[in-house]
């Protein structure tokens, strides 16, 4: 794997697609972001309202628990829903311990979800743990569905883990127990791969994830999963946490790896504040991949921190003003302007860095900054058009940015055409 160079990344390592629904996991496809409700399954209400949530803020996959047989007849009713709101989000069902048992009850589950997600680690245990696994890639492959294999350091298969570190403790230099422990998970992982082809589930169909909670071990088991195999490989720092750690944990572990050309999809598993918005990951995740340049999904806002020179708090509010602005649009704008994603907007609050700043963006606003007089030059594409003066400036800035998308990003726009946005009142 070599790391990041000028024309970016290494290829990932999945050698072919696997097609979960519309949307295509590894292979030359994007990476994909995905999500998981917090709902009762067996709560379709909210269980929808929350599905719905998630791919409107753009998760392309979201997880839902199957835990139990209200669960599992929740799910065909749910996909049901859904598609007649014209929501078609793949759905993944997370079985653990009884997925065999419930699929065999409820076949139309299986038939309703696009994936599987299988714990090698928790379904079953001694010789029932070949028959369950063997139940459920049978309903896989009975209904065509992909499965993800996910290993978990959390419940890792413990005959296993026990076998390997029998193993390493009979070696003349025993390898420290951390060691083996990620060798294990790896090792999961990859037997139960085989194992799935061994059952009749083709390798296309087959995502892999070893998911732990510290940044050195996710890094070093992902490395090694992904110079031994050429699956899918689903990304994620496991109970990453809460608010800035989670945050942060997510990004750092995650970022290295992205770097390295390792991974085809990837979930931030963020602990909700309370009440907080289970939306929240979606937009990390899409932030982590959109500010490594991996992928677009929202006009990105530049704006400067602040200092001494900037101790009007106007420019903040008009950066977090336009920000919020801009994801509220794309429901509609991705659709109806292609491309507006890669709109960069700047939002600066003195003359030091403002409007050089500003001319590097397609829309920018340089603000005077304290004890100056409240007017703001605006720049588009470079060139100053307008200098904003008044109470109505944030008002009068969001116009020049919508106007500057409808007549850039128009699907009847000329390609090429690049005609500055100019405000004749203001000019």
């Amino acid at each position: 794997m070599k790391c990041y160079q000028e024309h970016g990344p290494a290829p990932r390592r999945a050698s072919c697609a696997v097609q979960v629904g519309p949307v295509a996991i590894g292979g030359a496809a994007p990476i994909a972001v995905q999500s998981m409700t917090n709902t009762d399954t067996a709560d379709v209400a909210a269980t929808v309202q929350q599905v719905a949530a998630l791919a409107r803020a753009g998760s392309e996959l979201v997880r839902v628990t199957v835990n139990n047989i209200e669960a599992a007849a929740a799910v065909p009713v749910i996909r049901d829903r859904l598609e007649a709101m014209g929501i078609n989000v793949p759905l993944v069902g997370d079985f653990h311990f009884n997925g065999h048992r419930l699929l065999t009850q409820h076949p139309g589950c299986a038939e309703a979800l696009a994936k599987l997600r299988i714990n090698p680690g928790n379904v079953g245990r001694g010789a029932r743990r070949d028959e369950q696994f063997a139940t459920l890639i049978e309903f896989a492959c009975r209904y065509g569905k992909p499965v993800r294999i996910g290993v978990n350091w959390g419940s890792l298969d413990p005959e296993l883990l026990a076998r390997m570190m029998d193993e390493n403790a009979r070696l003349p230099e025993p390898r420290d127990a951390a060691v083996v422990t990620r060798q294990a998970l790896v090792a999961s992982a990859l037997e139960s791969a085989q194992q799935a082809e061994r059952l009749g589930l083709p390798h296309d169909r087959i995502v892999l994830s070893c998911k732990v909670s510290g940044v050195q071990d996710l890094i070093a088991v992902y490395r090694e999963l992904a110079a031994r195999c050429d699956y899918a490989l689903h990304l994620g720092l496991t109970e990453a946490g809460m608010g800035s750690k989670g945050i942060v944990a997510s990004a750092a572990a995650l970022s290295v790896l992205l770097q390295e050309g390792i991974g085809d999809t990837l979930r931030i598993s963020l602990t909700p504040e309370p009440g907080g918005d289970r939306t929240r990951e979606v937009v990390v995740a899409q932030e982590i991949l959109q500010t490594m340049g991996l992928r677009s999904f929202t006009p990105m806002v530049i704006a400067c921190p602040g200092c001494g020179r900037t101790t009007s708090t106007f420019f903040q509010e008009l950066a977090d003003r336009i920000q919020s602005w801009l994801r509220a649009q794309m429901p509609l704008w991705r659709s109806r302007y292609p491309g507006v994603e890669n709109l960069r907007v700047a939002v600066m609050g003195c003359v030091v860095n403002g409007p050089g700043e500003s001319k590097h963006a397609n829309v920018g606003i340089s603000l005077p900054g304290s004890g100056e007089n409240p007017v703001a030059p605006v720049y588009v594409d470079g060139v100053k058009t307008v200098t904003l003066k008044g109470g109505d400036i944030a008002a009068e800035f969001q116009k020049i940015v919508e106007q500057y998308v409808i007549g850039h990003y128009s699907k009847d726009t000329a390609a090429g055409e690049n005609k500055p946005v100019r405000d004749a009142a203001h000019a």
